[in-house]
């Protein structure tokens, strides 16, 4: 029986893909690199600034101080960029308001970063209440670890098995299984239905509404 509900944030709630391509790639280029097609970022994304930067460098320049430059000139880029083109995805206003509708609280963990998390949560999603918004921090583990998932339970006082976590890559998966959480995978965002089944998804969402559908089931 769900009690509550944890979102993952890009490809989740919120379709950032395009500014965060636009940000990347821009230090890509300044760098003296090529740039890459919007599509290749759905499988850079979602497990830190660093490893995207990783993931978007050619094989030779992979050094961690190489890693390390672009990754954070990439970060000032989005300070620009983040706000251009990210917007909820269709349907998503709809069933934030369904799920307050059904008294269940709210949270956010994401690989972001804190501040931009919590930035972008404040601008786009302020029609809801989220008992927690929590983006990466220093010396805490990112997801897949369950630290962080584990922390919100607490301070939320619910068990973590009273949780659906609802969030598009394989790195949300296994942070539901890493935190005993039900995992719901979600087809509208960076990743696809067989990665989300192969690392650990129990159901799958293709829209908004079937979410709905999974909560309902979970608590009659």
């Amino acid at each position: 029986m769900f009690k509550a509900v944890l979102f993952d944030l890009d490809g989740t709630l919120l379709d950032t893909l395009t500014d965060l391509a636009d940000a990347m790639n821009a230090a890509l280029v300044r760098f003296g690199f090529s740039p890459h097609p919007l599509d290749a970022f759905k499988h850079f994304v979602g497990d830190s600034v660093e490893t995207e930067a990783r993931r978007a460098l050619p094989e030779s320049a992979r050094d961690a101080e190489t890693v390390k430059k672009v990754a954070s000139l990439s970060e000032q880029f989005y300070d620009e960029y983040w706000h251009k083109n990210t917007k909820p995805y269709p349907g998503i206003p709809e069933m934030l308001s369904a799920v307050m509708k059904r008294g269940l609280p709210m949270a956010v963990l994401s690989n972001k970063p804190d501040r931009f998390t919590k930035i972008m949560v404040e601008a786009l999603l302020s029609d809801w209440r989220f008992e927690m918004v929590m983006g990466a921090l220093p010396d805490v583990p990112l997801k897949p670890d369950p630290t962080s998932s584990l922390d919100i339970a607490k301070k939320l006082n619910i068990q973590p098995s009273q949780f659906l976590y609802l969030g598009d890559t394989n790195t949300d998966m296994r942070t539901a299984v890493n935190t005993g959480m039900f995992p719901l995978g979600v087809l509208w965002g960076f990743r696809g239905k067989d990665e989300l089944l192969d690392c650990g998804a129990k159901a799958i969402a293709e829209t908004p509404a079937e979410v709905l559908d999974v909560i309902d089931n979970h608590l009659e």
